[in-house]
């Protein structure tokens, strides 16, 4: 070891030119107070200070002022205390210009994370990980500050740096705790609204400039600084937790608007141009609207911190922080909380299957592949461009697993819906041959990611039963919505792709045609009891050049509508959870524009407005009538009453509820041709009541009624008894049995 510097006590001349080189793994054991003998035997306190722009430096204890001394010309003093234990104190620096500011030592303070925390995170089993990483701030030693903590294995050192030290690295190195590769630093006096980033160095000596992937708050786009913040929100929707925790929602009625809140509605700046709500502005209105059309859930597009607008939120770079564009992580709590006061239940989207490669994010975080493998054959996404996640490493998995954990306890998020799970579980998807690695097994299932999947789905479900665990997944992989006791993924409802692509394929068939396409309409019957299906008209389907749902119905103008109508209808009475993308309810024209709002002018339409009243009356049927929703998900809720009348493009179905009351019929006449006289088996005799008509003129349908008709004895349809009905054209009718 080299002689000690002079008054500098036991450290080193070569610490000390490592810390000033920026490249020391522990700064603490430069910096900061030091127990340290004399040469007489007495102990005594050895502070060592640094502030590269610092003339001089003093320490403050006990109301004593003792003068440091300068031990190298980079800015480092050292003092010393005669006491046998460290005591409270501050220093004072003075800077070339005669400025002099007092602070309380960063290097005096304790690590805030304890060994446990870096085991269960080297495990991957931290749950309350975000308690932990981050910018936090709390009260440690009796000192009110942040500490700052990011996992960072492979880098030769990290600074935390910010408007709170002028963004000069070398102010505030971290130091490493153990073989952990998580960087820590406590910084007293730094509160909310601090922005900052890392200054991490990679072990070829790259500098690049971090967001904290612990973020939880960010910068408006395109600024890309993390923030320091602290809820002070006080959540008022105790009755509305308390009451899903009893809800089964296999039991239960859900239907769902989902909703991009960049466009859903825009307002207008000083200037004149528009921009989207905030998230307290979206608040006042969007609470309402969702309750007056009946919804159970609206479920947003991805609202953690993105850049790019144009990805709506997919391409993620702030896991942690919710989008700063809309407002701040206590506005979107305060969104959350209106929702559930006006009874509506609210799902995100989180994407856990890709990231961008934003080099300021997460992509070669500590100059190697960290988040990401290494092979591009596993950690690109080609369709994409964007970068896959290392599922089997233990640190990514428990970052994404307490991220999903985090937006339910933290913002009381009623559920998740996981994208593009199927990219997840295939090695080779979108890839060709020879650009994809097998499995050890050689097969293509990616087994960390399903691993990881099945893990997320047990912990959430463990933590929150009564929460939503929603998968995006477009093949036809088994048991996606089943327990992973029996072998399931665990999710608790999935996207029923194949019910929509089908569905959306006849309806946009002229109906001369539809005779040829008549089991297009049947086919997701022979799997619509396999999983927990939500059926799908979202995002995806009004986008990419495909038009507006009304758009996609064929004929002219008033044909379009009845089909839209009539396409509403048909999916509101299918078995499975219904979900709408916003502007659907509206019948927008033009294809939905992620920057611009709606057209909400439309409804001066009367056609439009009556979608719109279409919408809020299939759901107030719908969650009246529990045969529609108790058994969703069994075959003992669905019969066909004729599947097969293919000439007549028209279809027939019962619902049943768990009790013996309550059957509703449906029946599709899905051709602009009135049908006089039409015969339609019925399983219970006595008096049927037409409790939904999508020809109404309420909904701007031309007024062929049902009404009220009885069931007589005449066999039909493999039924006991029958009715002769008319049926409206381009319309479907649901009847209640009401004896």
């Amino acid at each position: 070891m080299s002689a000690p510097v002079e008054l500098g006590g036991s450290v080193c001349r070569a610490d000390l030119e490592r810390l000033l080189a920026g490249d020391h793994p522990d700064p603490h054991q430069v910096l900061g107070p030091h127990l340290e003998k004399a040469s007489d035997g007495r102990v005594r306190v050895v502070i060592r200070g640094w502030r590269p722009d610092a003339a001089g430096m003093a320490v403050l204890s006990g109301g004593a002022r003792i003068e440091m001394r300068r031990i190298h010309a980079a800015g480092v003093f050292a003092g010393v205390l005669e006491a046998d234990a460290v005591p409270a104190y501050r220093l004072e620096s003075t800077d070339r210009n005669g400025t002099t500011t007092f602070f309380d030592d960063p290097y005096g303070c304790w690590p805030t994370l304890g060994e446990m925390d870096l085991h269960l995170l080297g495990e991957g089993r931290h749950e309350g990980l975000w308690r932990h990483l981050g910018a936090i701030v709390r009260v440690h030693q009796g000192l009110r500050g942040t500490s700052f903590a990011v996992w960072a294995p492979s880098a030769r050192s990290v600074r935390v740096v910010g408007d709170f030290n002028g963004w000069d690295g070398r102010v505030h190195p971290m130091r490493v705790l153990g073989s952990s590769g998580v960087w820590e630093i406590f910084l007293p006096g730094v509160g909310p609204g601090a922005c900052y980033k890392y200054e991490v160095v990679s072990q070829g000596g790259h500098l690049g400039l971090r967001a904290d992937p612990f973020a939880f708050a960010a910068e408006v786009p395109p600024a890309t600084a993390s923030i320091v913040t602290a809820s002070t929100h006080e959540w008022q929707d105790a009755q509305w937790i308390a009451d899903r925790a009893s809800v089964d929602l296999m039991r239960a009625p859900v239907s769902i608007y989902e909703c991009h809140l960049g466009s859903w509605r825009q307002t207008r700046n000083d200037d004149g141009s528009w921009r989207p709500l905030t998230y307290r502005e979206a608040a006042e209105i969007l609470p309402g609207y969702v309750a007056d059309l009946g919804f159970t859930h609206v479920e947003f597009l991805p609202l953690a911190q993105y850049p790019f607008s144009g990805s709506w939120g997919y391409q993620v770079t702030g896991y942690y922080a919710p989008a700063a564009q809309f407002g701040s992580p206590d506005d979107l709590r305060y969104l959350v909380d209106r929702l559930h006061q006006a009874g509506v239940g609210v799902l995100v989207d989180w994407v856990a299957a890709h990231f961008p490669k934003d080099d300021w994010a997460l992509a070669r975080f500590d100059g190697t592949a960290l988040y990401e493998h290494a092979d591009p054959r596993q950690g690109e996404h080609p369709d994409w461009g964007t970068l896959v996640f290392n599922y089997g490493r233990h640190e990514v998995r428990n970052f994404l697993l307490a991220n999903a954990l985090y937006w339910i306890e933290e913002f009381h998020i009623d559920g998740l819906r996981v994208d593009a799970v199927a990219s997840m579980l295939y090695l080779d998807y979108s890839r060709c041959e020879g650009e994809w690695v097998t499995n050890r097994f050689g097969g293509r299932e990616n087994l960390e990611a399903i691993s990881f999947i099945q893990e997320v789905n047990e912990v959430l479900y463990r933590h929150h039963p009564s929460v939503m665990m929603v998968a995006e997944e477009s093949t036809s992989w088994p048991a996606v919505s089943r327990p992973t006791s029996l072998g399931g993924l665990g999710f608790g409802f999935k996207w029923n792709m194949g019910w929509m692509n089908d569905t959306l394929v006849y309806f946009s068939k002229d109906p001369v045609h539809r005779r040829f396409h008549h089991h297009d309409l049947t086919f997701s019957l022979l799997y619509a009891f396999h999983e927990n299906f939500i059926l799908p008209l979202s995002h995806d389907e009004v986008a990419h050049g495909k038009g507006s749902l009304l758009a996609k119905m064929p004929g002219d103008r008033w044909q379009k509508f009845a089909n839209l109508r009539a396409l509403l209808g048909w999916m509101w009475a299918h078995p499975g959870r219904q979900l709408l993308f916003m502007g659907a309810e509206i019948a927008q024209n033009d294809e939905w524009r992620h920057h611009a709002s709606l057209d909400w002018h439309l409804l001066g339409y009367p056609e439009h407005a009556g979608v719109q009243r279409l919408v809020a009356e299939l759901n107030a049927v719908y969650r009246h009538e529990p045969a529609l929703w108790e058994q969703d998900f069994d075959w003992p809720g669905f019969c066909w009453i004729d599947p097969n009348d293919a000439d007549h493009s028209v279809l027939s179905f019962l619902r049943f509820p768990v009790s013996d009351q309550g059957v509703v019929a449906c029946i599709a006449n899905l051709t602009p041709v009135v049908r006089h006289g039409h015969r339609v088996g019925l399983p219970r005799p006595g008096r049927w009541v037409e409790i939904l008509n999508t020809d109404s003129t309420q909904f701007g349908g031309s007024g062929v009624t049902v009404g009220d008709l009885t069931a007589e004895p005449i066999g039909w349809n493999d039924q006991q008894y029958s009715a002769s009905i008319t049926l409206p054209p381009l319309g479907v009718v649901w009847l209640a049995h009401q004896g």
